[in-house]
């Protein structure tokens, strides 16, 4: 198994890069959510792996974070969907937007990647969900904004706010997007978040 791959960047084409590491090129095909944040040809790039071997020919796929890798690994676990599938699905998602999908129900969303349907996308909502927390979730996006952890009981507040936003006609994951941006503090109740939220909703 190949980790990761730490070399140089020296070819980038519309699905896949080549990483120059010790004079030998290794292709890794990667998602268009990785295409959009490659530095230039000729910077140093590490990028996570994922190999798969088939009878007639192996393939490495590439991810910046360990994080994205391991929701790569989780849509292979899901039937009906290979390793060409779950890098559409992250070439039209990035990786929080899928997870907040995935908790919201929101199949309409995740169906949006072509050569997904809405059956497969609620088998793979119905067969991840609960290998997708909230906590974990909510902990990623917000530590991707700032180094903040969430309130102790803050996870169970803003759910109730995604229910409430999505009765107001706002998909689930648009709910759980910008609820993710909160730092709910102490004492916070669902009618404030509601309005901070509300007011947020521009921003997604």
């Amino acid at each position: 198994m190949i980790a990761y791959i730490n070399g140089i960047l020296s070819d980038i084409s519309a699905d896949s890069i080549v990483v120059d590491v010790s004079g030998i090129g290794w292709q890794v095909f990667v998602s268009g959510q990785v295409l959009d944040s490659l530095p230039s040809i000729g910077e140093k790039i590490k990028i996570y792996t994922w190999l798969q071997v088939r009878e007639d020919a192996m393939a490495l796929f590439g991810f910046l974070t360990k994080e994205d890798l391991k929701l790569f690994k989780l849509l292979l676990g899901v039937s009906g969907i290979g390793p060409k599938g779950a890098l559409a699905i992250l070439s039209v998602m990035a990786a929080d937007d899928l997870r907040f999908a995935i908790l919201g129900d929101d199949a309409k969303t995740i169906a949006k990647t072509p050569g997904v349907g809405i059956k497969t996308a609620k088998r793979l909502i119905l067969e991840l969900k609960d290998k997708v927390s909230i906590e974990e979730t909510l902990g990623q996006a917000a530590a991707d904004e700032k180094p903040v952890q969430p309130e102790a009981g803050s996870s169970s507040v803003k759910a109730e706010a995604v229910m409430a936003l999505t009765a107001l006609g706002y998909s689930s994951s648009e709910a759980w997007k910008v609820l993710s941006k909160i730092t709910a503090a102490e004492g916070m109740g669902v009618e404030e978040l509601l309005k901070q939220a509300l007011k947020n909703m521009a921003t997604i």
